[in-house]
């Protein structure tokens, strides 16, 4: 099945920084891509993937599991740390939490995370109906797009597929398990006016990490998608901040080489 475009996974070679970048649930790398961009032009080497069954069409998603989507990231973590002296990890909405297993599960391999509106729980009480629902309904009405600035848009499906929806709920239950074992620096930028993620989400992440150095910034003007929205500039700066400061590297290298 062919990309949709602007879903295209991006890699950049830089300097011996690297970060791992984590889209979300029915998104695509584009929702993250300017991020991405931004890391490489300040000289980080950087991998955005495409989890398996985004970016073509929402029935592709439906015959995947979480456990595929975390293969794909864990690999390219593995990539990156082949390459780089040090590795972050970067994740929106799912993004987060697949970020946060992948600190939790390879602690010597991730020097930190950082994490714009994690999604690590269920929102919705309807959720619990999931296991029947799913074989009910093929899907419901999809959750792209909550972004603030005009025309700005996330490229994504227009249906959520509930055999995919089950299974991420599954992945919130092992990430929750998993939150005492992140004692990584965390870096959580946070929007008071998501309409997909509670609030809860990040509280239920800051309770729970054993992180103690952990930042937290207000996205005060964007919603869900705020790194497509009015505070993208605060989310590039600020975690690029973070990394510099984790590993006092204040100018990168410039980048090598570039694949799609």
């Amino acid at each position: 099945m062919p990309l949709l475009p602007g879903a295209e996974p991006y890699h950049h070679r830089g300097g011996p920084v690297g970060v791992l970048l984590c889209h979300g649930f029915t998104g695509s790398p584009q929702s993250l891509r300017p991020w991405a961009e931004y890391l490489a032009e300040a000289g980080l080497t950087v991998a955005l993937p495409l989890l398996p069954g985004h970016g073509t069409r929402w029935q592709d998603l439906q015959v995947t599991r979480w456990q595929d989507w975390y293969a794909e990231v864990a690999r390219e973590l593995l990539l990156l740390a082949d390459e780089c002296e040090q590795v972050f990890v970067f994740g929106l909405s799912m993004g987060g939490s697949l970020a946060l297993r992948l600190a939790a599960e390879h602690p010597e391999l991730v020097s930190g995370v950082v994490l714009v509106n994690p999604s690590v729980r269920a929102d919705n009480p309807a959720t619990a109906l999931l296991p029947v629902i799913r074989h009910l309904l093929p899907s419901l009405p999809g959750i792209t797009g909550d972004i603030a600035r005009p025309g700005a848009a996330e490229l994504g499906y227009d249906r959520i597929p509930l055999h995919a929806a089950w299974s991420l709920a599954q992945l919130w239950r092992t990430v929750q398990q998993a939150l005492p074992q992140v004692g990584q620096p965390v870096l959580l930028l946070r929007s008071p006016g998501d309409h997909v993620v509670s609030p809860a989400n990040s509280a239920l992440v800051r309770a729970r990490i054993s992180s103690v150095d952990v930042t937290e910034r207000l996205c005060e003007r964007s919603y869900h998608v705020a790194t497509l929205d009015h505070d993208a500039e605060l989310i590039f700066e600020e975690s690029l901040g973070f990394v510099r400061r984790l590993t006092g590297v204040t100018q990168g290298t410039e980048a090598t080489d570039q694949r799609g």
